[in-house]
């Protein structure tokens, strides 16, 4: 079997799908569209900018780096390095220290990526997933304070008791509407509903059940976050439900074999994670951090690790040298190549 020829746009752009476990680039693009959309919205350009320029330099550094050509085709380290494209600037005030940042913090993100890989997943088989750009960007952010070239201007995470607690009357189904797509958005740190649309639209192209788990993902955000009342503002904005989109479909679909047991256990982690989201945005407010897709990673780890007990699929020999498990295959396209 002849191997594919790299190419390299093919392979950044499968990196931005990625994010979301998938290995399309036509996926890979609509996730740009969606980001210039919110950038146009806004009138702030720095955050496309920055995943694009995070996506080529992680995986151009994968290059150099003679990281697994596998890994680098499906896109497996380049995810990484567009979240904290995107993340940086959202936080940082745009300068040239800025780009700097992007530049180095992207690169960091391709060796993170591998040290997950070679410790993690190599000895535990837990997929490394989104947890490169969560130490990368935690770190690059935190530093960012030290430095007078680098202003952060994000708003910093605030205890629930900053907000008033509940909503007052459920949200109308506009509202609701918006919510749900915002959730998605949000793992892109866009609170534009339009590119939570479009983004839900490049995940279904790529696979009609991972899209099918990221809907329902947000929906049981959304009904966990109001019904255990959640702060409105932070609810409405979909910062209650980004997580629990990762987490629906990582255990759901993507990482452990769809049985129905599976699905009650996807059930589960998804409900937990919202809960997890309110104890980092708690602990990580005093070190005026966000938490980034930290309460997805944590729980997808604990509940993945027991997975032996929850028919996941089988594993191949690359699993070591993918930063994620090998079971995530082509985004459950039914096809043998790595994918996510």
């Amino acid at each position: 079997m002849s191997k594919e020829k790299p190419n390299f746009v093919v392979e950044a752009l499968r990196g931005t799908s990625q994010v979301f476990f998938m290995e399309n680039a036509l996926t890979g693009v609509l996730f740009f569209v969606a980001m210039a959309y919110a950038s146009y919205a806004s009138g702030v350009w720095a955050t496309t900018i920055g995943a694009a320029v995070g996506v080529v330099v992680a995986t151009l550094t994968a290059r150099l780096l003679e990281c697994t050509d596998d890994a680098i085709r499906s896109g497996l380290y380049g995810f990484n390095g567009v979240l904290v494209g995107a993340a940086l600037p959202t936080f940082i005030a745009a300068s040239p220290e800025l780009w700097v940042l992007v530049v180095v913090g992207s690169a960091a993100s391709t060796v993170v990526t591998a040290a997950f890989s070679a410790t993690l997943t190599s000895r535990w088989e837990i997929p490394g997933s989104t947890g490169p750009f969560v130490l990368t960007g935690w770190l690059l952010l935190a530093g960012a304070y030290s430095f007078g070239g680098l202003r952060v201007t994000g708003d910093s995470p605030r205890l629930a008791s900053d907000y008033v607690q509940g909503l007052s009357s459920m949200p109308a189904p506009i509202e609701l509407m918006e919510i749900f797509f915002r959730n998605i958005g949000q793992v892109y740190l866009l609170g534009s509903w339009i590119s939570g649309v479009i983004i839900l639209l490049g995940v279904f192209i790529a696979s009609v059940r991972a899209g099918f788990a990221a809907a329902a993902g947000s929906i049981i955000a959304m009904v966990v976050a109001i019904g255990m009342g959640a702060n409105p503002s932070a609810v409405s904005q979909g910062l209650y439900g980004f997580s629990p989109v990762l987490t629906a479909m990582a255990v759901g679909v993507i990482f452990l074999q769809p049985t129905t047991k599976v699905l009650i256990y996807a059930l589960l982690a998804t409900v937990v994670t919202v809960f997890v989201q309110g104890a980092f945005d708690v602990i990580m407010a005093p070190m005026g951090l966000p938490s980034f897709t930290a309460p997805y990673v944590l729980t997808m780890y604990l509940f993945i690790a027991p997975k032996k007990n929850l028919a996941p699929h089988p594993h191949e020999t690359v699993a070591t040298h993918l930063v994620l498990h090998p079971a995530h295959v082509a985004t459950v396209r039914g096809t043998a190549r790595p994918a996510a």
